[in-house]
């Protein structure tokens, strides 16, 4: 498979810049001035990656205080369609960039189609939590904040659609069959269907598939073939989803809760807190705190935890010149042969096979 041919910032900028609005809020919180929106991130890094600008989108204040950050992804990933109406890539390409346990974020003015064919996918759209096995597929709006967790294994597509195309095909006919679901998102899973709608599903697939034929190749009427297909897919969805899955329904308080935990955790892992700090800052139990980590993310307290030192782990030996024991001390372990244990229990590598494997 050929991989596109990024033009723009890397994905370890894009992952800093998520990880950076955390920063940013916790920050104004404490009184700080305003933060830029467009700012250059530094970072320690080989001599063969130079740093490069990551220009950060609009964001917007959730009620809970806590900024979403836009993702353009014809700015922040592939600058050839800056202006495109339409974007496509595999599901793989954007995992590889964007990594696979992607923060909140939203996509204003875009709305965005995930099509799984196969592995497990944990989509958080809004206040409510998807657990899909492949082929599955899962449309979320405009604007509307969202996170995902895809398995190493899950592979597929991603397109996303600047909604003054959706909007046409509404004005031309669809508005009774799509517009609740361009509000609220949907997903649809292949094995969930009745046997009737199933049937349909290979066009789906196969309309995917000549996505991703125009999108790669320089055709006539390329542009024209592009919106045709996509105003097909819409289409097709419509008449699927009817039969949506089944989703977990988070109130608004657990919701807080959990990012107010993601929030310490991104403070305080490096100091390796044990949960009773977490749960007496939160002013709840563990017990209680269990409960809405599962419910969210299908994740324990300290599976979330352990999951962000491992990220930064290799964040660190993809990107630094840091050693083993640098990295080790730097991540506030005190004996390198743990850390050393620790990675390993977590990824089934060692550090340096890890590191090896980057490059």
């Amino acid at each position: 498979m050929k991989k596109t041919n990024f033009k723009t910032s890397s994905k370890l900028e894009v992952k800093n810049a998520l990880h950076f609005f955390f920063a940013i809020e916790k920050g104004r919180r404490c009184g700080h001035s305003n933060q830029p929106e467009q700012m250059t991130l530094e970072r320690h890094h080989p001599p063969s990656r130079r740093p490069a600008s990551v220009i950060i989108g609009r964001m917007r204040e959730h009620s809970h205080s806590e900024w979403i950050p836009n993702i353009i992804l014809g700015q922040d990933y592939d600058r050839r369609y800056i202006d495109a109406p339409i974007h496509y890539d595999v599901l793989e390409n954007l995992a590889v960039f964007f990594g696979r346990d992607m923060p909140v974020h939203r996509h204003a003015q875009y709305l965005q189609i995930h099509y799984i064919d196969r592995g497990e996918i944990s989509f958080h759209i809004d206040d409510k939590i998807y657990h899909a096995q492949g082929p599955s597929l899962i449309l979320t709006p405009p604007s509307v904040p969202h996170s995902f967790l895809t398995e190493p294994e899950a592979c597929g597509h991603v397109l996303t659609i600047h909604q003054s195309i959706v909007w046409q095909l509404l004005k031309d006919g669809l508005q009774q069959e799509m517009d609740t679901e361009l509000n609220h998102g949907i997903c649809i899973v292949r094995a969930e269907l009745e046997p009737r709608q199933r049937t349909q599903w290979p066009l789906i697939t196969q309309t995917f598939r000549n996505l991703k034929v125009e999108w790669f190749r320089e055709h006539p009427a390329k542009r024209l073939a592009l919106h045709t297909l996509v105003r097909l897919l819409l289409i097709q969805i419509s008449r699927l989803s009817a039969k949506e899955a089944e989703s977990t329904t988070v109130n608004n308080d657990d919701l807080q809760i959990f990012r107010r935990f993601s929030d310490l955790i991104e403070g305080h892992y490096r100091e390796h807190w044990h949960l009773p700090e977490y749960t007496d800052r939160l002013g709840i139990s563990e017990s209680r705190l269990h409960q809405i980590c599962q419910r969210v993310s299908n994740r324990s307290p300290k599976k979330l935890i352990h999951d962000r030192i491992i990220q930064e782990t290799k964040r660190l030996l993809t990107f630094s010149n840091l050693s083993s024991s640098d990295i080790c001390y730097q991540l506030g372990f005190s004996d390198p042969a743990y850390f050393s244990r620790f990675f390993k229990r977590h990824t089934g590598v060692t550090a340096q096979r890890y590191r090896s494997e980057q490059q």
